[in-house]
């Protein structure tokens, strides 16, 4: 079996995957974020998500053979990328501006095939439309900590899922990582995203 590595500590692709048949080792990339700048929102998760698959790729902990992924996300509510919160007043803000709104959640995705240090990359975009929450219910949110850890300041699969109200497009994505994009990636890398499954 080809050994899978999600180079991200985001325990929400981790299950996402896990919950997919994969069985992933996570190696953490530690790339700085903020080195990237000023690059439209889509294009930034892309070369985000690359950093990192580039950083974890020739680590000593990668098994040999394994497909690195690297992904990244952001939310593009009007025409800005925005990842994860500052802190909480910054949250607040994020909230106040979202509200009852729309915005589409970017996630780069980049995966290296370490035997033959080939890279297939892209980035699924989804449509989040964001119910229209109240002052306090923002307060009592951002007070969780929940948005304070993720792109866009909200998750659709913890405590603010109550706060999306639609999605157009991968649902996964949002969470962090689209299966049916990985799986495509897997294809043009020469490999069979069933044969990643791991063994019942």
């Amino acid at each position: 079996m080809t050994p899978f590595v999600l180079a991200s500590a985001s325990p929400a692709r981790l299950q996402t995957l896990r919950n997919a048949g994969l069985d992933p080792v996570v190696v953490v990339s530690g790339v700085d974020e903020s080195q990237l700048d000023g690059l439209p929102p889509a294009e930034l998760a892309l070369q985000l998500a690359e950093l990192k698959c580039a950083a974890v790729a020739p680590r000593p902990e990668v098994p040999a053979g394994a497909l690195v992924l690297g992904c990244d996300s952001v939310l593009e509510l009007d025409g800005r990328a925005l990842g994860k919160p500052d802190d909480a007043d910054d949250a607040v803000r994020r909230w106040a501006a979202m509200r009852g709104r729309s915005g589409v959640l970017h996630t780069g995705h980049s995966l290296r095939d370490t035997d033959h240090d080939r890279v297939a990359a892209a980035t699924a975009s989804t449509t989040v439309h964001f119910a229209d929450v109240t002052d306090d219910e923002v307060a009592a949110y951002v007070a969780t900590g929940e948005p304070l850890a993720v792109a866009g300041a909200f998750t659709v699969d913890g405590l603010g899922g109550a706060f999306v109200t639609g999605i157009e497009g991968d649902h996964h994505n949002v969470v962090g990582v689209s299966l049916p994009l990985v799986r495509d990636l897997v294809a043009e890398l020469g490999h069979s995203w069933t044969d990643l499954w791991r063994r019942r």
